[in-house]
């Protein structure tokens, strides 16, 4: 089967998003029996890199797995975290290969991480920039991670930073003393039906 999917377009001098994207589908297509994966001859693939490749079918989610810190190598980022998704996110069933036709692939490239003050909540919200930063938060063995595009469904920032606390379990009556925050941007990449 042919798959006549439009990539949209970043800046025009970026190339990287239709190899990103490719690099994907191909790791996906691969695990699900079809054709061995294809990795692309592209330096940029041999650089250190974290990302998050999110899957959706008829507008909704349909998976969604990432790293926050750079693996040796961003191809493997790529393919592991497209197979993640379409696999192991634990929220959905696995991808089923009739399914894969009608789901289209994000790709979230991650910069470092930068460390925000997080001794209150004020302080937090305060330094946080509304439909740029991705957001980490950790605070004794709890944790949990907004990517930048989540601002699209959650665009007031207390809205943002309370979802995030409950994705992480922690108490909304309280601000824990030991809270930790990083941001971070993205790049985004992403195809169209």
């Amino acid at each position: 089967m042919t798959d006549h999917r439009r990539v949209e377009a970043p800046p025009m001098t970026d190339h990287r998003g239709p190899i990103l994207l490719a690099l994907a589908r191909s790791a996906i297509t691969a695990a699900l029996g079809g054709p061995a994966l294809i990795i692309p001859d592209a330096a940029f693939l041999a650089a250190p890199g974290a990302c998050f490749v999110s899957l959706h079918r008829d507008g909704q989610l349909r998976g969604c797995i990432g790293n926050i810190l750079p693996v040796d190598h961003l191809r493997d980022a790529i393919t592991h975290n497209a197979v993640a998704a379409a696999l192991r996110d634990s929220r959905f069933t696995p991808l089923r290969p009739h399914e894969l036709a009608d789901t289209t692939i994000d790709i979230s490239l991650l910069s470092p991480l930068s460390p925000l003050p997080a001794h209150s909540e004020a302080a937090l919200l305060a330094a946080l920039r509304p439909g740029v930063d991705g957001l980490r938060i950790t605070s004794g063995n709890r944790g949990a991670v907004f990517i930048p595009s989540v601002w699209e469904q959650l665009p007031d920032p207390r809205a943002f930073l309370d979802h995030l606390r409950a994705k992480a379990g922690l108490p909304r009556d309280r601000w824990p003393a030991d809270m930790h925050a990083d941001r971070f941007t993205a790049e985004h990449f992403k195809e169209q039906p």
